[in-house]
């Protein structure tokens, strides 16, 4: 009897060991899970690409009562990709830029009015009411992007694409986006392309990305005298990576600052088929160079910014002290890492960094 009472406490305390082991493990279990997760999100994107594109193909000379009109079609996109090259993290949006002048050749649109891009004007697009699908521009891009995640460039070009009619030459013709996506894709395709091809390393890792802008017109000028009326569409765009703290892994930053003329009688002096570039693009071509008392041109400056930009927080970035230098040049870097290197006003390429974080995703 005492044998069998001693055999079920030896089982009763070994059991009772066990489930304390157990419960032990049970509680570990969560923490390498976190762990892994935390690590992924932190250095899944290595690579971080702004790509564009420009057209001022849609702008119009003035024709009996109507005056002319100059818009600026600008897709940018932002794009985070993996040691794999699939992208991870995709931002595309578009600026339809619009300039408007009257038959005399006067400025109407408002130079100091907020300049909005398709998703920023959401459902106030319009599109909605001739979409087949009932869906609005910024709510068929997001599946375009939530499409391209997980996907090689190669992938994304080799979508399937179909003539809808001739403004639409390349709307999707794949199962999983013919419900979805009904805008003609072939501009977005090749922003996400050169986002790839000019993708630079980010070293450490980030886990989001964002995309940021800032749109002006203020430079176009009505007609006078023998000189016609003149639209400039001063674009700045951003792309950032982020860590899981907040701080910028990487930027690139670009200006496209496109320019519309017309003749005193209002006609298209522009060529609407012409390439248009960025500052970056233009590098030496931009001409700021000779007059930089520095000796730099724009494009080298900009990467002495991004990379002093690297590694700060947006509040950091933002904190930056600055000087004026001249009413064109009202926030000039006053930090001794930069007063050498950069002396063009910086502003909106904080701005536009701001609004990237603000977005990232």
């Amino acid at each position: 009897m005492k044998k069998l009472l001693s055999i079920l406490l030896v089982l009763t305390l070994t059991a009772l060991f066990a489930g304390c082991a157990n419960n032990g493990s049970n509680d570990a279990t969560p923490a390498p899970t976190q762990s892994s997760g935390d690590n992924t999100g932190a250095g899944s994107i290595v690579k971080l690409g702004l790509g564009q594109n420009i057209t001022i193909a849609k702008s119009k000379s003035a024709e009996g009562e109507n005056g002319a009109v100059a818009q600026v079609d600008t897709v940018i996109a932002a794009v985070g990709f993996d040691k794999d090259g699939k992208v991870v993290s995709v931002t595309i949006d578009t600026a339809q830029t619009k300039v408007n002048f009257d038959k005399d050749g006067k400025l109407t649109s408002d130079p100091a009015a907020e300049q909005q891009t398709k998703v920023e004007l959401g459902d106030g697009y319009g599109m909605k009411k001739n979409s087949g699908i009932g869906k609005e521009w910024y709510e068929q891009i997001a599946e375009l992007e939530k499409w391209m995640v997980g996907k090689t460039v190669e992938e994304i070009k080799a979508l399937k694409t179909k003539q809808k009619d001739d403004a639409h030459p390349a709307v999707p013709d794949d199962p999983e986006l013919t419900s979805l996506v009904t805008i003609s894709v072939q501009d977005y395709i090749a922003a996400v392309v050169e986002a790839y091809e000019k993708a630079v390393a980010v070293e450490g890792g980030a886990s989001k990305v964002g995309l940021g802008h800032v749109i002006s017109i203020a430079k176009s000028k009505s007609a006078e005298g023998d000189n016609g009326p003149a639209a400039q569409v001063d674009t700045v765009m951003a792309a950032a990576a982020f860590t899981a703290d907040g701080k910028a892994a990487a930027v690139k930053i670009d200006t496209a600052q496109t320019k519309v003329s017309f003749d005193k009688d209002g006609k298209l002096t522009s060529d609407p088929a012409a390439e248009q570039q960025t500052k970056v693009e233009l590098g030496e071509g931009y001409g700021m160079k000779k007059n930089s008392g520095i000796g730099k041109e724009w494009f080298e400056q900009i990467a002495e910014l991004e990379k002093w930009m690297t590694g700060k927080t947006v509040e950091e970035i933002k904190a930056m002290k600055t000087k004026q230098k001249d009413d064109a040049h009202p926030a000039v870097p006053d930090v001794p890492e930069l007063t050498s290197l950069v002396t063009v006003t910086v502003q909106d390429y904080i701005a536009a960094v701001d609004e990237a974080y603000k977005n990232a995703k």
